[in-house]
């Protein structure tokens, strides 16, 4: 489907391209990301997963650690400029696969483990909460991929004279499938959560719910990260070097 339209239906993802998520800024925001992926680490198998009951803790850390290693190996070479020049489409998804691993599972991490240290929690319950979760969460994210390529598909991410009006105007009445569905998602994972698992404070609710709302908006984000992937690929004009370079190449031609 989106290889049938043209580059202009998607010129309203083109903006942050030339601001926050330039190469040079995601270049740095990969370097910053380093000691912040293992900060996290340190702190989801050092605190929350110390006396959890969920399966697997051992599994899940030595994956999570391999992952680290492999991302911040490429983070420190994507965020030198001579390279990220050179591969600034490579260095964007690095930063969608660094972004997702920094807040999406170690949030979801965090939330299981947390959860797994209540006495009434068996590793049933947690695998059919983990279960009720990750369903959820796909069902959000086919929503709001369908959703989104059907603005795509309808032009409604075109350059206009006010982009941030027509944005708002034309989305805000397109979240309702996906309120529906976050809001009936979230009510039965907090009531699977109050009947099976006991909440000993308030902290420790925090310290489950945070996590997994951070993991639920970082779904959300996946799709227009994955879109612009494919921009950066199909068109030079969504990247800043490419498109930089293409010109000076033609007149020497």
């Amino acid at each position: 489907m989106l290889n049938k339209l043209p580059e202009h239906y998607f010129e309203v993802l083109k903006a942050p391209i030339s601001g926050r998520q330039s190469p040079s800024s995601l270049g740095g925001n990969l370097i910053l990301a380093i000691p912040l992926q293992w900060l996290i680490y340190y702190l989801t198998y050092s605190i929350a997963s110390l006396y959890t009951k969920y399966p697997a803790t051992e599994a899940i850390q030595k994956i999570h650690f391999v992952a680290i290693i492999c991302l911040s190996i490429l983070s420190l070479f994507f965020g030198i400029p001579a390279i990220y020049k050179r591969f600034e489409k490579l260095q964007y998804l690095v930063t969608i696969l660094v972004s997702q691993l920094l807040f999406t599972f170690p949030g979801l991490f965090w939330a299981l483990f947390t959860i797994g240290e209540g006495e009434q929690a068996t590793a049933d319950s947690l695998m059919m909460f983990t279960a009720i979760v990750l369903t959820t969460a796909v069902l959000l994210l086919g929503i709001t991929i369908f959703r989104f390529l059907k603005l795509l598909k309808k032009g409604e991410y075109q350059e206009g004279s006010l982009r941030g009006q027509i944005r708002e105007r034309f989305e805000t009445n397109s979240y309702l499938p996906i309120a529906i569905v976050g809001g009936i998602g979230f009510v039965f994972i907090i009531q699977y959560f109050i009947r099976n698992f006991q909440i000993e404070s308030l902290e420790s609710a925090t310290l489950i719910i945070l996590p997994l709302l951070i993991f639920y908006t970082m779904i959300l984000v996946l799709p227009e990260q994955l879109v612009i992937l494919y921009c950066k690929f199909k068109f030079d004009g969504f990247n800043v070097f490419k498109s930089s370079i293409e010109p000076s190449k033609k007149v020497g031609i």
